[in-house]
């Protein structure tokens, strides 16, 4: 088996043997509609298979593993949204890493960029643990929340714009479940900063007719009803960024302290 069948007893697999499957852009996106909660939202994302590419490349990943990880099961499935129900801070990425949230089944997790990540967080006071290892490793978000705008782990980390496309119906929804509570939306990368807008709009949020430039530390108030939210940039935690220096543990954590102020 080259993905872990839901409802076979992994730690927090949100779907169950009768979980609808999306099989096409179509499908995502009546799916996603109909889901009026996060739990029947996650557990339909976990298990969409609308994009030949990424199934493909996800389940030959879980099965043909990296050999550092060979005696493990690899999720091999989308990665959902993870966090609290009632986020006051969102934060937002690109796509599961193969080998990171397609092996653990947990976004950001069992990879560098999620080491810095996470480290960060509890040093701001978003999450309960310094490390996330694996799912039921008792990792929790504090007041926060974290998904992707690509729910499964692209070939050479970047997803075709039409995968981009079929996708955002997940990633809207989520953003539109959890909206009345969230306050700050970090965008981890310039390609999370992007994707997040036309989400950002679906989910029904005031945004400004020109979309402002992506920089680390940048921020830039939205509304949500009545409600204002600030969108915060963040260099991504990624291995090139962190090796050169481009991004460190201090540049992250100003930009975590800052939102969970913000968001209080």
């Amino acid at each position: 088996m080259s993905f872990v069948p839901p409802g076979t007893g992994w730690p927090g697999d949100p779907a169950t043997a009768d979980t609808p499957v999306a099989h096409d852009p179509a499908d995502v996106r009546r799916l996603a509609a109909a889901s009026r909660t996060l739990a029947e939202l996650t557990a339909v994302q976990s298990v969409c298979r609308a994009c030949p590419r990424l199934v493909e490349w996800r389940e030959e990943v879980a099965r043909v593993k990296r050999r550092a990880f060979a005696d493990e099961t690899y999720w091999g499935r989308p990665v959902p949204g993870w966090g609290a129900e009632h986020p006051r801070v969102l934060l937002v990425g690109l796509a599961p890493a193969a080998h990171g949230g397609n092996r653990t089944g947990r976004i950001f997790t069992g990879d560098r960029s999620g080491d810095w990540l996470f480290a960060s967080l509890y040093r701001s006071g978003l999450a309960r643990r310094e490390t996330s290892t694996h799912a039921g490793d008792g990792q929790e978000l504090i007041d926060a929340r974290v998904l992707a705008s690509v729910r499964c782990a692209p070939p050479a980390n970047k997803p075709t714009p039409s995968e981009k496309s079929a996708c955002l119906p997940w990633m809207a929804r989520e953003i539109e479940l959890v909206a009345p509570d969230v306050r700050v939306i970090v965008a981890l990368g310039g390609y999370a900063w992007q994707a997040m807008w036309p989400a950002l709009k679906e989910a029904g949020y005031d945004l400004p007719r020109a979309r402002p430039a992506f920089g680390h530390g940048v921020e830039f108030e939205i509304r949500y009803g009545a409600a204002p939210v600030t969108l915060i940039g963040c260099y991504h935690p990624s291995q090139q960024n962190t090796f050169t220096g481009r991004v460190t543990a201090q540049m992250l954590d100003d930009v975590f302290t800052r939102a969970r102020s913000l968001a209080v």
